[in-house]
């Protein structure tokens, strides 16, 4: 998985500047609550800045003629929390696609011009070109979707774009109806949800897709965003998503997208600091400080009121919408922020006394080793030339798991370190497990029933006991495929109020999850053991 935006990454970067700075002059909108009546330009707050300049950046090695090749990304998502002016943004970025320079124009020597009467605007804009900078001319025949689940849904960008094209110069060159705005050369921008089946096939240039964080298989919109991905590969075209956060029981294509290990996809998700509680009105507070940062025209005290109501009831959603975090609601077994704020890189040098936990499949789900020091600290170890992680996708390797790799990596974790424990889920595995008994021995080498459910129980409760509880030692080196199955486990309720874990789906995978419980487990009965403790030098007595 490749890591989101944050906020901080740099924006010296190769852009359209002049995407923005045609919004700013070419679209206005009235003020909901200001004073004065009168439409304002639009100007980007510094995170919509942010994402814009990531959406039109161009690669170094762009060349004239190219379309959506030119950009560095591919499709861009953008998740923000609820109310913090994501559908008016949206909008401009959809007025731009349609008649404003979001192409590629080739590189400016410098004193080159874009002129508006250039383009059957009459509004006299004009903007000069600094070199090197990348220049930009709009599409021949721009055709455009706005998408989401509903009509209603779609009102959060079509509404203020239609007020976008009343209020200035876009109206002479934009036509504006109740389902599509028509555009020079027979361009269109539509309004599109599932229902719509006859338009979801048709090539586009560009697709705004919103809140893309409810769409799932269930409501049949997964379907419509890959339509639409054929559709904008056909025409070279982009997209644009923007969701709030999204629950991870769901699947949905906000997650898929922020998963994805592709590098052509651009995702911005600015997270609060992870040991704030959402739970603590004190520290949601600080929580929406966060999230909400540069949103001017957000009032905090009013998000407040809409969120602790909402936590009465519905606390998981409340913090998705409001705190901008992906959580899940029921069931879930350990909140990923708590996971991932015990994150504390380290150097595990060879020789280093650990404890392995190892869970194994075949064809379908994963295989991995998680290791984890007798002073706590858990972390996904290397083997082989090239230091490959010990987690085995079947997908990766041609559907099934490499078992020869496995165990290589098996034979040199016991070589580089001093295995003490090795804690092993038997199923598919058996044959595997006795040879390593065989080799590295049965006192070390163990099985481990993960259906066994009060010892799983037990072992469950004991790692997120660990995790959570206040001035605990256990850290771990922020493996990203491990934070995500934390997050996709769930419990699975069992006699005696006990539970083992489960998936939240069958395509939302937890090896990674359960091998951190036996990897922990394995240390805790190592320590108990006294396997931590140094060996006492044996001494010699000469009579």
């Amino acid at each position: 998985m490749v890591a989101a935006d944050d906020g901080t990454w740099s924006l010296d970067i190769p852009t359209l500047f002049i995407v923005p700075t045609w919004i700013h002059r070419h679209c206005s909108l009235q003020s909901v609550g200001g004073i004065d009546p009168a439409p304002q330009p639009f100007e980007m707050y510094g995170w919509q800045l942010r994402i814009t300049a990531n959406l039109y950046r161009v690669k170094p090695t762009a060349e004239l003629g190219q379309l959506s090749t030119a950009f560095h990304y591919r499709r861009v998502q953008a998740v923000a929390p609820q109310k913090s002016g994501k559908g008016p943004w949206a909008a401009s970025i959809v007025a731009a696609e349609g008649v404003g320079p979001v192409l590629f124009n080739g590189w400016a020597r410098g004193g080159e011009r874009y002129r508006c009467t250039d383009h059957r605007c009459g509004c006299g804009w004009v903007y000069e070109y600094e070199a090197g900078e990348p220049m930009g001319r709009p599409w021949n025949k721009p055709l455009i979707q706005i998408t989401a689940t509903s009509e209603d849904q779609t009102d959060n960008t079509y509404r203020p774009l239609q007020e976008m094209i009343r209020n200035g110069p876009l109206s002479e060159i934009m036509r504006v109806g109740e389902q599509f705005i028509r555009l020079p050369n027979d361009g269109r921008i539509d309004v599109v949800t599932a229902s719509a089946q006859s338009r979801l096939g048709n090539p586009i240039t560009f697709a705004a897709q919103d809140e893309t964080g409810i769409w799932t298989d269930g409501n049949g919109m997964t379907n419509v965003a890959t339509t639409q991905r054929r559709g904008l590969a056909g025409m070279a075209g982009r997209s644009l998503e923007q969701s709030n956060a999204w629950d991870p029981t769901e699947n949905s294509v906000a997650q898929k997208t922020a998963e994805t290990k592709v590098r052509d996809v651009y995702r911005y998700h600015r997270l609060p600091p992870k040991d704030l509680e959402y739970a603590k009105k004190p520290e949601r507070q600080k929580i929406h400080a966060a999230v909400y940062q540069g949103s001017h025209h957000v009032d905090l005290d009013s998000i407040e009121g809409e969120a602790a109501e909402l936590m009465e009831k519905e606390p998981a959603e409340a913090e998705r919408f409001y705190g901008n975090r992906i959580t899940a609601g029921m069931g879930t077994w350990m909140v990923q922020d708590r996971w991932d704020s015990r994150l504390a890189l380290e150097e595990v040098p060879d020789g280093t006394t650990i404890a392995l936990g190892f869970d194994g499949s075949d064809v379908d789900d994963w295989t991995g080793l998680r290791a984890e020091t007798l002073d706590g600290y858990q972390f996904t170890p290397t083997y082989g030339p090239d230091n490959r992680p010990c987690i085995w996708d079947p997908e990766d390797w041609d559907g099934q798991v490499p078992r020869l790799e496995v165990d290589t990596a098996v034979d040199e974790l016991f070589e580089r370190f001093n295995v003490v424990r090795m804690y092993g889920d038997p199923p598919y595995w058996t044959s595997e497990l006795a040879a390593w008994q065989a080799r590295h021995g049965e006192k070390r080498v163990t099985e481990w029933q993960t259906y066994r459910v009060a010892q799983m129980h037990a072992a469950c409760e004991q790692l997120l006991t660990d995790v959570t509880k206040k001035d605990t030692t256990f850290r771990h080196d922020g493996c990203e495929t491990t934070s995500i199955h934390v997050r996709n486990a769930r419990k699975a309720a069992r006699p005696a109020k006990r539970y083992v874990l489960r998936k939240a789906t069958h395509v939302q995978k937890i090896d990674l999850a359960v091998i951190s419980v036996l990897a922990h487990e394995a240390a805790c009965d190592a320590i108990a053991a006294g396997l931590n403790k140094p060996k006492k030098k044996s001494r010699v007595i000469v009579l």
